[in-house]
């Protein structure tokens, strides 16, 4: 019996905060993917930890007792690509190098394995995230279309394992505990989207950004637009709704990034009456964010990732055109999803939010 897209995204939600449901998550991942196993990887600093779908988990600690994380340049192939997406093996190896990598031809492909598809994710905080789906070498290439499945699935992805990564991939038994282990800004919403539970780092860091009303609001009146489509969104089961909220910058902090994880199937036994978490993830100033964390951040596809890169660059729509190869129309039409998606009105106020320099008549008062 397969699962629904829609079904298989509350459980990527669920797993968010009980991370003993990620197995089964990347078990879905081994099938949409037509693959012998899958495994997330999470790094912080020199902090390294995994989680494998069933069946994996020999395996994959052969492969860590082996030293070959250490031993293979395959994770920063991936994260040079700055890719908003999954990649296959061949997207960052030619064939010879496949041949000569030791990790093919030493582990993978004696084991039966041999190709991948992957989408490494950076996350503004410093976490690192890999998933990672594995194929039996008798099968082939993946195909594109594989591809194109996993890609669809991969902003809910990132924004589920950006959570249980900041809890370390420990189970998490009451809201309390949450917001203390957290250790960015976070919120617990209700049902009516008000705040039933806030940390200290959220109060402190957000200060006048947020105020409690009927339900959680946003001092910005562009944030606080899509904030409220994208709360509307969680409680009629919309699924398409926006829920990274770019938050502008003021005198007083950078830009922030709001993300909403809705609290989905048996999450919700542990948070009562809750319908949200509301974490706040600040934007590093000074320079665009790379192409993984665009898309993570604010749901864009590979293409308006590349704009939106461009244009934090002060690039024009003619010189993004002629650098990528497409229309100017075209590009034109990838900008205004952009601006969309970010919740900004012009070009200076995206640039703006991209590289945490705020226009003076953007900022919030």
């Amino acid at each position: 019996m397969t699962v629904s897209s829609e079904v298989l995204i509350d459980h990527i939600y669920e797993a968010a905060v009980i991370p003993e449901m990620w197995p089964s998550v990347l078990a879905e991942l081994v099938r949409v993917g037509e693959g012998q196993g899958a495994l997330l990887f999470t790094t912080v600093g020199s902090e390294f930890r995994y989680v494998t779908s069933p069946g994996f988990e020999a395996g994959i600690a052969e492969y860590v007792a082996g030293g070959w994380p250490a031993r293979t340049d395959r994770p920063a192939r991936l994260f040079a690509r700055e890719h908003a997406g999954f990649l296959t093996d061949f997207d960052v190896y030619t064939a010879a190098e496949m041949e000569a990598e030791p990790v093919f031809r030493d582990f993978l492909r004696p084991r039966g394995l041999g190709w991948g598809v992957a989408s490494a994710i950076a996350v503004p905080s410093g976490d690192r995230l890999i998933f990672n789906v594995e194929r039996e070498f008798a099968r082939g290439p993946v195909p594109g279309e594989i591809v194109a499945r996993l890609d669809a699935l991969r902003p809910h992805l990132a924004r589920a394992a950006t959570m249980s990564a900041r809890l370390r991939l420990q189970t998490v038994r009451v809201a309390a505990q949450v917001l203390d282990v957290v250790d960015i800004p976070a919120a617990i919403l209700g049902r009516q989207s008000q705040i039933l539970a806030i940390n200290a780092g959220c109060a402190a860091f957000l200060g006048s950004t947020i105020r409690e009303a009927h339900r959680l609001t946003l001092s910005n009146p562009e944030a606080d637009r899509l904030l409220e489509r994208a709360l509307e969104g969680l409680a009629t089961e919309r699924r398409t709704s926006t829920r990274s909220i770019p938050i502008p910058a003021t005198d007083e902090r950078g830009p922030v990034i709001l993300h909403l994880l809705p609290i989905r199937r048996a999450a919700a036994d542990l948070f009562n009456a809750a319908s949200a978490i509301a974490i706040f993830t600040p934007v590093a100033q000074g320079a665009a964010p790379d192409l993984t964390v665009l898309s993570g951040l604010f749901d864009l596809t590979v293409a308006e990732a590349r704009v939106a890169r461009e244009i934090a660059l002060c690039r024009t729509v003619e010189d993004i055109a002629l650098r990528t190869g497409v229309a100017t129309s075209t590009v034109r039409t990838q900008l205004r999803s952009v601006l969309s998606k970010t919740g900004t009105n012009r070009q200076a106020e995206l640039v703006g939010l991209l590289a945490g320099t705020t226009p003076r008549d953007w900022r919030t008062s």
